[in-house]
Protein backbone atom coordinates (compact mmCIF):
# COMPACT_ATOMS: atom_id res chain seq x y z
CA UNK A 1 0.00 0.00 0.00
CA UNK A 2 1.38 3.41 -0.97
CA UNK A 3 2.11 5.98 1.71
CA UNK A 4 -1.05 7.96 2.56
CA UNK A 5 -3.16 5.99 0.11
CA UNK A 6 -6.89 6.65 0.27
CA UNK A 7 -8.98 3.89 1.82
CA UNK A 8 -12.57 2.81 2.21
CA UNK A 9 -13.00 1.02 5.54
CA UNK A 10 -15.97 -1.10 6.60
CA UNK A 11 -17.09 -1.51 10.19
CA UNK A 12 -20.31 -3.08 11.50
CA UNK A 13 -21.99 -1.81 14.67
CA UNK A 14 -24.72 -3.36 16.82
CA UNK A 15 -27.09 -0.42 16.34
CA UNK A 16 -27.50 2.94 14.63
CA UNK A 17 -26.71 5.03 17.75
CA UNK A 18 -23.30 3.43 18.19
CA UNK A 19 -22.71 3.80 14.45
CA UNK A 20 -23.54 7.53 14.68
CA UNK A 21 -21.30 8.01 17.72
CA UNK A 22 -18.36 6.35 15.96
CA UNK A 23 -19.01 8.27 12.72
CA UNK A 24 -19.06 11.64 14.51
CA UNK A 25 -15.85 10.81 16.36
CA UNK A 26 -14.07 9.81 13.14
CA UNK A 27 -15.09 12.93 11.21
CA UNK A 28 -14.70 15.34 14.16
CA UNK A 29 -11.12 14.14 14.75
CA UNK A 30 -10.37 14.23 10.98
CA UNK A 31 -9.66 10.52 10.95
CA UNK A 32 -12.29 10.23 8.21
CA UNK A 33 -13.45 12.70 5.60
CA UNK A 34 -16.91 11.17 5.48
CA UNK A 35 -18.71 8.22 7.03
CA UNK A 36 -21.87 6.73 5.55
CA UNK A 37 -24.15 4.72 7.80
CA UNK A 38 -26.10 1.88 6.22
CA UNK A 39 -28.83 0.90 8.69
CA UNK A 40 -30.26 -2.55 9.25
CA UNK A 41 -27.91 -4.85 7.37
CA UNK A 42 -28.33 -8.53 8.12
CA UNK A 43 -25.11 -10.31 9.12
CA UNK A 44 -24.68 -14.08 9.23
CA UNK A 45 -21.38 -15.30 10.66
CA UNK A 46 -19.70 -17.93 12.79
CA UNK A 47 -18.62 -16.78 16.26
CA UNK A 48 -17.02 -19.03 18.86
CA UNK A 49 -18.11 -22.14 16.98
CA UNK A 50 -21.78 -21.15 16.58
CA UNK A 51 -23.70 -19.77 13.62
CA UNK A 52 -24.99 -16.29 14.50
CA UNK A 53 -27.25 -13.72 12.88
CA UNK A 54 -27.50 -10.05 13.76
CA UNK A 55 -29.03 -6.88 12.45
CA UNK A 56 -26.27 -4.28 12.35
CA UNK A 57 -25.46 -0.84 10.97
CA UNK A 58 -22.51 -0.64 8.60
CA UNK A 59 -20.07 2.26 8.51
CA UNK A 60 -18.41 3.15 5.20
CA UNK A 61 -15.40 5.16 6.33
CA UNK A 62 -13.43 7.28 3.83
CA UNK A 63 -9.95 7.71 5.26
CA UNK A 64 -6.27 7.23 4.40
CA UNK A 65 -3.47 4.94 5.45
CA UNK A 66 -1.93 7.66 7.65
CA UNK A 67 -4.96 7.46 9.96
CA UNK A 68 -5.50 3.71 9.87
CA UNK A 69 -3.37 2.69 12.86
CA UNK A 70 -5.02 5.26 15.15
CA UNK A 71 -8.45 4.16 13.94
CA UNK A 72 -7.56 0.52 14.68
CA UNK A 73 -6.30 1.33 18.17
CA UNK A 74 -9.17 3.61 19.13
CA UNK A 75 -11.86 1.43 17.58
CA UNK A 76 -10.98 -1.39 19.95
CA UNK A 77 -11.53 0.99 22.90
CA UNK A 78 -14.69 2.68 21.58
CA UNK A 79 -16.55 -0.22 19.95
CA UNK A 80 -18.74 -2.46 22.14
CA UNK A 81 -17.91 -5.68 20.28
CA UNK A 82 -15.22 -7.93 21.71
CA UNK A 83 -13.79 -8.15 18.19
CA UNK A 84 -14.87 -5.19 16.04
CA UNK A 85 -14.82 -5.57 12.28
CA UNK A 86 -12.50 -3.26 10.39
CA UNK A 87 -11.50 -4.10 6.83
CA UNK A 88 -10.22 -1.73 4.19
CA UNK A 89 -9.91 -1.52 0.44
CA UNK A 90 -7.73 0.94 -1.45
CA UNK A 91 -9.43 3.66 -3.41
CA UNK A 92 -7.54 3.36 -6.67
CA UNK A 93 -9.72 5.58 -8.77
CA UNK A 94 -12.52 8.08 -8.50
CA UNK A 95 -13.68 11.52 -9.49
CA UNK A 96 -10.50 13.64 -9.10
CA UNK A 97 -12.20 16.64 -7.42
CA UNK A 98 -13.86 14.29 -4.91
CA UNK A 99 -10.56 12.58 -4.13
CA UNK A 100 -8.90 15.99 -3.62
CA UNK A 101 -11.73 16.97 -1.25
CA UNK A 102 -11.26 13.70 0.63
CA UNK A 103 -7.52 14.34 1.06
CA UNK A 104 -8.09 17.97 2.13
CA UNK A 105 -10.74 16.92 4.65
CA UNK A 106 -8.26 14.65 6.39
CA UNK A 107 -5.69 17.42 6.79
CA UNK A 108 -5.57 18.83 10.29
CA UNK A 109 -5.36 22.65 10.26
Amino acid sequence: MAKNSLLLAFCNCPDEQIAQDLAYWLVQDRLAACVNILPAVQSIYRWQGKLETATESTLLIKTDSANLELIKTELVNRHPYELPELVTVCINNGLPPYLRWLEQSLTKN
